[in-house]
């Protein structure tokens, strides 16, 4: 069975093409800057990047591009379109509607639409990719896996917030969560490289990356989560401030005179690592400040991995103790400095961390704490294409 994964932006395209028979990935790739002249695809296949350029005006030709390079030319790895089994998408926001992966019809997708509100600037991207398919392939099946299903199954009390109840009965005002595919993924692949089972385990997983979340996973289910109706709550990520007095931010639209736009660029795209360290939003860039003696880069760092180290607790908390911490995403996989952070000073609850594993991992699948350690830590790097995949496979496999 071969399904190809399809993950819409507002101006990007990225896939990833798998046979199913040894979960493999044959290509992937993406299409950036839809809409503009300069727009190109990357695609990688046999262990190489190529790079072709043409314009892209929205996302049905961009499609159509993706079918074409997968077709014919010299990075073709289809006879015909036939050769396609099923296509899954990567969908954003699902609000309350959805707490699976679902196959998309007409009523899924007018019910998915009904969530743009929440999600204005992915879901009609992600939308325009299931009508691209539709379009070009109108009898393929195709699924939905979203970010926000794997957290559907808070308790009202996690992510209820403390405002009137007509905000959330009338306009769905709560914590949802997004990563859901990420944390649902290296959740059940943590069990699987230690070989234990999720029921009977409290597991604490760090999506640490340009966004950046954490989940308090129970019994293999999500109790709670650190982002919120948004994207924006939760850890300081890459631009955006995470967690911040509410009364702070009418204070700054005052004295800055911002309209609602101009308080979400701040926060968003302005705010985080590079607001802090007036530097960059990369984490690399900030480690090479400090190395340089920036003293801006090094409060962003101390900033970015005590915030980590809150949430971690908090959730041991809210779980009655912690058994497995992981780490994934770019960060949480490639800078042992940001593992080494989170985890310093938690001696006290079990965490014992081994400092020769925690620096010698990058990417791979480990375990960084102590032999002694009652709380086992590790790097599970997550697939969020993979979880796609086998969704869509269970969904639709022959």
């Amino acid at each position: 069975m071969k399904i190809l994964v399809l993950n819409c932006g507002s101006s990007s395209i990225k896939y990833a093409l798998y046979d199913m028979s040894d979960k493999r990935v044959i290509t992937s790739g993406g299409i950036e800057k839809i809409g503009l002249p300069d727009s190109f695809i990357t695609v990688k296949l046999n262990g190489e990047k190529h790079r072709m350029e043409r314009p892209v005006e929205e996302h049905t030709a961009g499609v159509q591009w993706i079918f074409e390079v997968l077709t014919t030319g010299d990075y073709a790895v289809l006879n015909s379109l036939d050769e396609l089994d099923a296509v899954g998408h990567r969908m954003v926001h699902g609000g309350e509607k959805f707490n699976k992966s679902v196959l998309l019809t007409p009523e899924v997708m007018e019910a998915f639409s009904a969530c743009n509100d929440l999600a204005p600037l992915h879901n009609p991207a992600n939308i325009k990719g299931v009508n691209a398919v539709t379009a070009l392939l109108p009898n393929i099946p195709q699924v939905g896996v979203f970010d926000t299903a794997f957290h559907q199954t808070m308790p009202d009390y996690a992510y209820m917030y403390a405002l009137p109840y007509q905000l959330y009965s009338k306009y769905g005002v709560r914590r949802y969560g997004f990563h859901g595919t990420s944390h649902r993924y290296v959740s059940q692949r943590v069990c699987e490289f230690l070989g234990i089972k999720p029921e009977g385990k409290k597991i604490i997983t760090c999506h640490i990356g340009n966004g950046a979340s954490i989940a308090a996973v129970k019994d293999g289910k999500c109790i709670d989560t650190s982002m919120g109706l948004t994207p924006l709550e939760g850890l300081i990520m890459g631009t955006r401030s995470g967690d911040i007095d509410a009364g702070a931010v009418t204070f700054l639209m005052d004295k800055l005179n911002l309209d609602t736009k101009g308080l979400s660029n701040l926060l968003n795209k302005q705010s985080g690592l590079a607001g802090i360290s007036e530097l960059s939003s990369d984490f690399r860039d900030i480690l090479a400040g400090i190395a340089a003696g920036n003293d801006k880069a090094r409060l962003a760092k101390e900033m970015y991995t005590y915030r980590i180290k809150k949430y971690i607790g908090q959730y041991a908390a809210a779980m009655g103790g912690v058994d497995i911490i992981l780490f994934t995403g770019g960060a949480g996989e490639n800078q042992w400095e940001v593992r080494e952070g989170a985890t310093a000073g938690l001696e006290y609850m079990g965490v014992k961390m081994d400092e020769a594993k925690n620096r010698a991992c990058r990417a791979t699948e480990a375990i960084l704490s102590a032999d002694d350690s009652k709380v086992t830590v590790c790097c599970i790097p997550t697939d969020e294409e993979l979880m796609i995949a086998l969704d869509t496979q269970a969904l639709c496999g022959k």
